[in-house]
């Protein structure tokens, strides 16, 4: 039985931006010769599981665990998979086959839907394992597979992790943009930019005695070098945004003892995550819990009560609180006296807790009942609103990782030292526009090492 499956669909990494270039490297030869194996779906019972094979043996897998020839391309066929040890039936799966270069690694890959029971997962992966013609993969390995054969760049190989990861719905908007390729198309833009202006600098270097050539060509492209350098500190002033989205809002719970911080927390959080007592200083270390306001992820910090204290152990607690309080992107002060949260200043959120018959008149800020639930639904609104302003707003592409503020960053400087010296060395000057181009293609992946692609990949779960 064969079903045809829509061509628009094989290639599920994203648009290429332009290839791999003549800069990129293509990996070790065991790594490009080998064939790798991994499940796509997680550990665990279910209806149905997904396992992909890629590289040049997959035919010889499809062979050993089915007795048959590979599929029509592209065409989904059901195979019954079989134990070669002694022929018994393990299963009936659904399998699909990709040729290469027409694949989301770019080589033969084969998928494989059988059912999701743990005993046939572990007989399939055992199968596997002994037939000497593939070997379980490296995690990232099949998304670095991809890079290598430039079916992506480095930007939207990281938004593959980055989607699996995601949480919620402004997390998947961010990464899906990415993978699109809403920042590997501006990156590749701005570094052929860079080898144009570099090509007119060594013309200049190379033939500026030659009559053909204007004089002093080279610097038209002066502020063409100023408007790309106004682009990237555009791109860098966005206080962290897509950082900060990709991990998600840290808000710090914090107040004084036994002001109903913790019972706060287990009520947004909807489970009891702190202990509550009418003892002063039951918690003691910082409590982190992760909800989603409104598609946008937020870490809830519980901290322990603000007071001067004898003991050492609560004394750290305290310390703590106070330096994750520091570090958070906001912070909600808790307390029941109003005449205190009266005084605090605007970098905190005031909440007045345990107002059971509301708020005194006085008191313009936020007031809540965790008993009752009064004033629950104003305090979501005004985090969603604070947090809201944290993250970039929808369809805007912005820096998503450290790696890439550090790549733009150092792409930015070569080019300040390159206009500082325009009036200088022709050759120096051309040096820093070379350094520029090296920077922006770290960035993208023309130009790598493998101890970077290791940082990056590994941290990639196994089977992406």
């Amino acid at each position: 039985m064969a079903i045809d499956v829509d061509a628009d669909g094989e290639d599920r990494g994203g648009p290429s931006t332009g290839g791999a270039g003549e800069e990129r490297e293509q990996g070790l030869e065991g790594e490009r010769l080998s064939t790798i194996y991994a499940p796509s779906t997680a550990h665990g019972r279910a209806a149905v599981a997904i396992l992909r094979v890629s590289g040049p043996g997959v035919g010889n897998v499809f062979r050993h665990i089915t007795g048959a020839p590979l599929p029509r391309p592209r065409m989904a066929t059901v195979h019954g998979i079989r134990n070669p040890d002694n022929g018994n039936r393990l299963d009936t799966a659904l399998f699909l086959f990709f040729p290469a270069p027409a694949s989301f690694t770019g080589e033969d890959l084969l998928e494989i839907q059988h059912h999701g029971g743990l005993g046939v997962c572990r007989a399939i992966d055992d199968i596997l394992a002994r037939s000497g013609f593939c070997r379980l993969a490296d995690p990232g390995e099949f998304t670095r597979r991809a890079f290598l054969n430039g079916k992506m760049d480095l930007t939207q190989a990281e938004a593959v992790a980055d989607l699996a990861e995601a949480a919620t719905v402004a997390q998947v908007e961010q990464s899906s943009s990415q993978l699109a390729g809403s920042l590997s198309g501006r990156f590749q833009a701005w570094r052929l930019e860079l080898i144009r202006i570099l090509s007119i600098v060594e013309a200049e270097i190379d033939f500026g005695s030659d009559d053909d050539l204007p004089d002093q060509l080279w610097r038209t492209i002066l502020p063409d070098l100023e408007r790309l350098r106004d682009q990237l500190c555009d791109l860098l002033a966005d206080d962290h945004s897509g950082e900060r989205l990709r991990r998600g809002i840290v808000i710090a719970v914090a107040g004084r003892t036994n002001v109903g911080k913790s019972t706060l927390v287990n009520l947004l959080a909807r489970r009891e995550v702190a202990i509550t007592s009418a003892i002063p200083g039951t918690t003691r270390d910082v409590l982190e819990v992760a909800l989603d306001i409104r598609g946008i992820p937020v870490t809830l910090l519980d901290t322990a009560g603000l007071r001067e204290t004898a003991d050492p152990v609560e004394a750290e607690g305290v310390r703590r609180a106070v330096e994750r309080a520091a570090g958070a992107d906001l912070r909600m002060l808790v307390d029941d006296d109003p005449h205190f949260l009266e005084q605090i200043g605007e970098k905190s959120i005031p909440v007045l807790s345990k107002c059971d018959a509301g708020a005194p008149a006085f008191f313009s800020g936020l007031a809540i009942s965790c008993r009752s639930g009064y004033g629950i639904e104003e305090l979501l609104e005004r985090l969603f609103r604070e947090c809201r302003d944290l993250v970039p707003k929808s369809g805007v592409a912005v820096l998503s990782r450290t790696r890439h503020r550090q790549c733009v960053q150092e792409t930015l400087d070569c080019i300040d030292r390159a206009l500082d010296r325009a009036n200088g060395p022709l050759d120096i000057f051309a040096e820093e526009v070379r350094c520029a181009g090296r920077s922006m293609g770290r960035l993208t992946g023309h130009v790598h090492t493998e101890d970077v692609l290791d940082a990056i990949f590994w941290s990639f779960c196994i089977g992406k």
